[in-house]
């Protein structure tokens, strides 16, 4: 008996942890394009279907026919919704995850979160540190690193 701890991958079947890594993946790149071409990005949902294809799911901020160019939005509120529109629509895909902008306290880094979800329970969620490189104005990401999160869409 090996004393090597167990990946995530070792405790969900095979095929949801393809649907999961392919959301996170998707997420990850999209994220990044976003970040890289827009200089942020709103949270975001991606669904996968029965069929294994993805799609892009989004709200419209609550706030958004006072914003302005600089404007915060209420992130919270539109990961909310994203949370309420997959659970309404749930039984039409296999797989989601929500991705958004969050602040990696200790590390005082923004990072983009995926977390992802299975009808069948399986879960995984990771984080990828990102900065602004003041010099040039690129973007520098960090490394890909696990993370924790709860089943918010296949709940009752």
């Amino acid at each position: 008996m090996s004393d090597q701890p167990q990946s995530w991958r070792d405790t969900v079947p095979e095929a949801s942890a393809r649907d999961l890594e392919t959301l996170l993946g998707t997420g990850v790149g999209a994220a990044q394009e976003q970040l890289e071409g827009q200089g942020g990005f709103l949270p975001f949902a991606l669904v996968m279907d029965h069929d294994g294809e993805v799609r892009l799911m989004a709200v419209t901020p609550a706030d958004a026919a006072e914003a302005t160019a600089d404007a915060e939005f209420d992130a919270d509120a539109m990961i909310a919704d994203l949370t309420a529109l997959l659970q309404q629509q749930r039984s039409g895909f296999r797989a989601a995850a929500i991705v958004c902008d969050i602040m990696l306290v200790e590390e005082e880094s923004d990072a983009v979160h995926v977390a992802a979800e299975h009808q069948d329970g399986s879960l995984f969620a990771a984080v990828l540190p990102y900065a602004a490189n003041p010099g040039t104005g690129e973007w520098v990401f960090g490394d890909l690193a696990a993370d924790t999160n709860d089943a918010t869409i296949w709940v009752d």
